[in-house]
């Protein structure tokens, strides 16, 4: 089964190209029409008399290259199939049409394809008279040992850099120096819980269920040891300690936060708390991120990168751009509080005597209890089987608080608010704020000096414009609104008994529920069921009766 969407997979690279053209805001960029298979994506508003900077590589890496063509940055992106690197041809097409008597600066990540057909396009240029240097971004500290180390998401960087220098009329000379400096001053490290998924391939599952692999490369290479946890503060420690080592003491660093690709928003903002709050954050002086630079489609995983500061640097950092896929520079600013106002409670209601109104409120939590085995049966069929029990544990509260004599049964407008108050905390889920909505609402009402019907109708009128059920979705207000119709028309309890039993029986035959989780069930799932709501509903009316 295909983990990856898409049309055809032959022509996945350059749809996205196209796509990513036309949503470009700063409408700025173009493709290069230079034969078949070669894929430049450049700056149409892009003036020779500058050195031009070319990047690329495989794609996969989104938005690198393409999101970082523009003023201030790249003038052209090579893009080849996913995870491979372009051609010879296609590079040299690149630097022959963008490139005038100012130069070209050519960055790219230390791969071998890269290294070589960009190098090999680089020599085929100069031999037609053109100025080319070749920058070679290689921040991966994962593998110390490694004479090749690879490069990663610090290559963003590096085009931010050296685009600042371009964009400023800077010589080819002096623009390949800063690059050259910057590449040794930037340090990065990835880890990821597993790899991606390549189109039409089957997923690499090589890291187990809760480790996590410290250094994957940005193409799923093997890292350099397999950590045995997922435990976010743990992998940033030691993640940031080996970026530690770069930094010396006397020097400030900015921090880069990589997505590779498949880490939710939520994750990404645990990771930044967690490196802004290890011993490398009293290095750090500025941020990006945490946001996609140089993905790796939807790797499980990120990256971190530092890179020393002084104040030129960072005015080159900061210096405005019009590339889609670049993030803002930030400085950093410990978090803050703001002192809010506590929420004032109404003085706790004090137990109160009433004989008639405790036996009521008895009969009907009893009654309720009583159901609860019952009430589960019916919900199991068109629901989840726990509405007798979310219902008894709510009765059981109130019982409760009866039976020790801790509840205002003289106050009734304080004796709805603090059932409506409990049922919130013991019942759980919706129903328990329906509920508490409802019975807070009519103490309000009764406050007001309403009478007990036209409260509880109003009461259930709020829990209808919040929960958003209507006679006829296949809920209890299919039983309680004609119940308590009849109450506020003065009708005696007999008349609102009947009400409900009715409204109670119209739901056994209703073809479709509109609210709760019985709104996911067919026709046939609820045929001749009765709502366990309405149900329980009609129980109480009949026990009051």
């Amino acid at each position: 089964m295909s983990q990856f969407f898409m049309n055809e997979k032959s022509e996945l690279v350059n749809e996205a190209i196209e796509g990513a053209l036309m949503t470009t805001p700063f409408h700025n960029l173009s493709r290069l029409d230079a034969g078949e298979g070669i894929r430049v994506v450049v700056r149409n508003d892009w003036d020779k008399r500058k050195v031009a900077l070319i990047s690329g590589g495989g794609s996969g890496h989104e938005p690198a290259h393409v999101g970082f063509v523009g003023k201030g940055m790249l003038t052209a992106a090579v893009c080849g199939d996913v995870f491979a690197s372009p051609s010879v041809d296609a590079v040299l097409s690149a630097i022959i049409n963008v490139t005038g008597e100012a130069g070209c600066l050519l960055i790219v990540k230390n791969y071998t394809g890269d290294r070589l057909n960009f190098g090999l396009a680089a020599e085929k240029a100069r031999a037609l008279g053109y100025k080319v240097e070749l920058a070679i971004v290689k921040d991966d500290i994962a593998l110390p040992d490694n004479p090749q180390p690879r490069g990663l998401a610090g290559t963003v960087l590096i085009h931010k850099l050296a685009g600042y220098y371009a964009e400023q009329g800077a010589s080819l000379e002096e623009v390949t120096q800063r690059a050259q400096q910057a590449i040794a001053d930037t340090a990065s490290i990835g880890l990821a819980f597993a790899t991606c998924h390549i189109p039409g391939e089957p997923q690499d599952n090589r890291v187990a269920e809760g480790e996590s692999e410290l250094g994957m490369g940005i193409h799923g290479e093997p890292g350099v040891t397999t950590l045995k946890t997922q435990n976010s503060r743990e992998i940033v420690q030691i993640m940031a300690e080996k970026l530690a080592e770069k930094v010396p003491e006397d020097k400030q660093a900015l921090l880069l936060i990589n997505n590779l690709g498949g880490f939710s928003m939520l994750e990404l903002s645990v990771l930044a708390r967690e490196a802004l709050r290890s011993p490398l954050a009293k290095q750090l002086s500025h941020l990006i991120g945490p946001a996609t630079l140089v993905s790796s489609l939807d790797m499980k995983g990120f990256s971190l990168t530092t890179l020393l500061l002084d104040e030129e640097r960072l005015r080159a950092l900061q210096a405005p751009v019009e590339a889609s896929g670049w993030q803002t520079v930030e400085q950093l600013v410990a978090p803050s509080t703001i002192k809010g106002e506590e929420i004032k409670r109404p003085p706790q209601a004090q137990p109160s005597a009433n004989a008639a109104v405790q036996r009521v409120v008895d009969k009907v939590c009893q009654t309720l209890v009583d159901l609860e085995s019952e009430l589960n049966k019916l919900d199991a069929k068109v629901g989840d089987g726990d509405t007798g029990s979310t219902f008894a544990a709510g009765a059981r509260k109130i019982l409760q608080g009866s039976q020790q004599q801790a509840l205002p049964f003289n106050e009734p407008a304080r004796l709805l608010t603090l059932v409506g108050e409990q049922l919130a905390v013991v019942m759980g889920g919706s129903s328990g704020v329906l509920m508490s909505i409802m019975f807070t609402a009519a103490g309000q009402q009764l406050e007001q000096g309403k009478p007990l019907p036209q409260a509880l109708m109003a009461g259930l009128d709020r829990m209808k414009h919040y929960g958003g059920a209507r006679i006829g979705d296949r809920t209890l207000v299919d039983a309680l609104e004609p119940a308590l119709q009849a109450l506020v028309e003065g009708k005696g309890l007999n008349e609102a008994a009947a009400a409900a039993h009715q409204g109670a029986e119209s739901t056994a035959s209703m073809s479709a529920a509109r609210a709760g989780r019985s709104s996911y069930l067919n026709q046939d799932s609820l045929n001749g069921v009765k709502d366990p709501g309405a149900y329980a509903v009609e129980r109480v009316f009949a026990a009051l009766k």
